[in-house]
This record gives C-alpha cells, structure tokens and sequence, in this order.
C-alpha cells in the first residue's frame, strides 16, 4: 500500500497533511469492519438467541479492529513517509564518518523529509568544498615550502663559496681591497634576498601571491650580478660559463630579485645538464628583456619539452634524490608575474634553451 502511495500525486504533501489523510482512511476502513462486524454480531444473536459470549466477543473485536488500524496507520506512515529518508541520512552519516564526501544524497519529496536531505545534501556539499579548499591549502603550502627550500640553495651557495674563498685568500693578502668589497657586497645582496625569503614564508599562502618590488637600476649592474651568480653556480659543477649581451647599457624597472631568482634556476637547470659549458645571451627589445640559457648537454627529450615546465617533474636525472623538479615551473610562475613567459627548446646543434621573457620598462 506504501507503495500505491508514493505513485500517487501525494508528494507536496507534507508530513501533517499525509498524517491527516492516513487517519482518514484508516478511521473509513475502521468503521467499515466494525459495521460490518455489527452486523454478524446480530447475526449470532439471530441464529443462537440471546447469549453471553456474543456482546463479548462483539467489543473484542471492535477493540481488536481499533488497535489493528493503529498499528497499521502507523506502519503505514513510516513505510511512507519516514523509512526512506531515514535509510538514506543513516547512509550518509556513515559515509561523512568514513570521511568519505564523494556520494550525493536526494530524495523526490516535497514535504518537511525532503527539506531535510536537501539542507543535508547542501551541507554535505559544502563541507566537501571546505575539505577540498583546506586540501589545496595544505597542498599548495606544502609546494610553496619546497619551493622556498629549492630557492634558498643557490644563495646559501653563494654565501658559502664566497666565505670559503674569502677565508682562503685573504689571510695570504692575495685579494685586493676592490675584489674583497666586491664580494661583500655580493654577500650582503644575498643576505638581504634570504631575509626576504623568510619574510615572505610567514605571509604568502600560493607562490603566485609573491608581490613585485620593483626597482629602477642600469642593464649593465643587472647583468653583472647575474653573471656573478652564474658563474659561482657553475663553478660548483665545474661547468664553464660563458654570456654575452646584445644591447647598449639603459635604465630598467625590474624586480631584482625576482629576475635572480629565475636566472639562477634556469642556470642551475643548464649546468645539471650540460657536458662542459652553458651560455647566458641578453638581449633587450622594446619593453622586454630576453635572457636565453643554452647548454652543450643532450637536450630536452619530447615529454620534457612539454612536461619540464610543471610542478615537480624531474624526468630522468642524475642526481634526482636532490632535484625536486621546481626550477623552471617557478620560473614560468615568475616571469608570468613579471608579465613575462618561459618557453624550452631544443638549440639547432643540440642541447637545451631556456628562453626567459621579462617585461620591463626602459627608460628612453
């Protein structure tokens, strides 16, 4: 009968109105059977006369006919209006314990159950966007402190041969008062960049959330300060390094330290592979500044043509237990917050290119 129910128009009924209606036919069909149930008592009365056992059995029966339709009704109304949407938040519930938010939970009522599962649904919705919006969270924080980590290597290395190669010829007077300034003041600029570094860990959530310093200073002292750098990271592989500039000395605005930061990943992603050598080649059109780093090594393979720009793709390298495959995919997120790209490529006698575009503004 439940089930000729739910096929009938009845379900913008809500739950009073179906308790109504069911109390309704069960009090029709309750009177029915008690009629009808007169009726044979003064049938017993007409065939045996006047009896004791026939007023008895009349109003155990009545009795028995009342309690009967209660039950009834009340099954019915559940098997109704209550059993369903029952089964299906006891279902959800064990899925949300098992933290499992992936299912969806409906049911094809308008009445107070419906309302129900549709602000359990609603909920259930929403806390699976919470969990996955704390879970990117956590994820990019996660990538962000690798990222940081993988940044923070090339300064230190720079602090460390600096300090190495200072305690190695300054105490014999072999270094100059100029080349002993000049690495000082090489070591102050990385000192100031893991300051910043630091700073910017207790306050940025996503990488892309790194903010700008822009600052105007000459082609010539840019270049000349990456080129320090490179040369101290190639010298650590024992790879030779070798630039070239293509452009008269001019004023820029440039993130400084963004724009080392990308050089020294790329360069560091050259000398991983390159035999004996990597170039740098500035060159400087209009509002962009173009810095190309070519190696002499095997070349990008065709997955790593399309693969090497994304997060932590290593590829097959060498020294992988070391290399998180962050480089170049921080590099394309930064010179895109320069408004800037980064594009690999095979060169044309072999090896890897990273081209790195940079959007500056010259002063004329």
């Amino acid at each position: 009968m439940a089930k000729l129910m739910n096929r009938l128009p009845l379900k913008r009924f809500s739950l009073l109105q179906s308790f109504i209606l069911l109390c309704v036919v069960t009090l029709i069909a309750v009177l029915v059977v008690i009629t009808m149930e007169f009726s044979w008592a003064e049938n017993l009365r007409l065939r045996f006369g006047e009896t004791d056992w026939v007023l008895p059995s009349l109003v155990a029966a009545v009795l028995l006919t009342v309690a009967t339709g209660i039950v009834t009704m009340a099954v019915l109304f559940y098997r109704w209006k209550l059993k369903r949407p029952l089964e299906l938040l006891k279902q959800a519930s064990e899925s949300i314990s098992a933290n499992d938010l992936s299912f969806k939970i409906s049911y094809d009522s308008r009445d107070e159950m419906g309302e129900l599962i549709a602000a359990f649904e609603n909920m259930r919705s929403q806390l699976e966007k919470n969990v996955k919006t704390l879970w990117r969270s956590v994820e990019e924080r996660k990538q962000l402190n690798a990222i940081f980590a993988h940044d923070l290597r090339t300064p230190l290395s720079v602090l460390k041969g600096n300090a190495e190669f200072l305690a190695t010829y300054l105490p014999e007077k072999k270094l100059s008062e100029e080349k002993v300034l000049d690495l000082i003041h090489t070591m102050n600029l990385h000192i100031l960049r893991l300051e910043s570094y630091a700073e910017a860990m207790n306050s940025i959530q996503r990488l892309e959330d790194v903010l700008l310093n822009f600052k105007s200073m000459d082609t010539i002292s840019l270049t000349t300060l990456l080129d320090s750098s490179g040369e101290q990271i190639a010298r650590q592989f024992g790879i030779r390094f070798v630039s070239s500039l293509k452009y008269d000395n001019a004023s820029i605005h440039v993130d400084p330290y963004l724009v080392m930061q990308i050089f020294e990943n790329v360069v560091v992603n050259g000398v991983r592979y390159a035999s004996s050598q990597v170039n740098v080649r500035y060159d400087l059109q209009e509002d962009t500044m173009k810095i190309t780093v070519s190696d002499d090594g095997p070349g990008f393979s065709d997955e790593a043509l399309v693969k090497a720009v994304l997060p932590f793709y290593r590829g097959e390298v060498w020294d992988s237990s070391e290399h998180r495959g962050l480089g170049l995919y921080i590099c394309k997120v930064f010179c895109e917050k320069h408004e800037g790209s980064l594009q690999v490529a095979n060169g044309p006698h072999g090896g890897g290119s990273v081209t790195v575009s940079i959007g500056t503004q010259v002063d004329k």
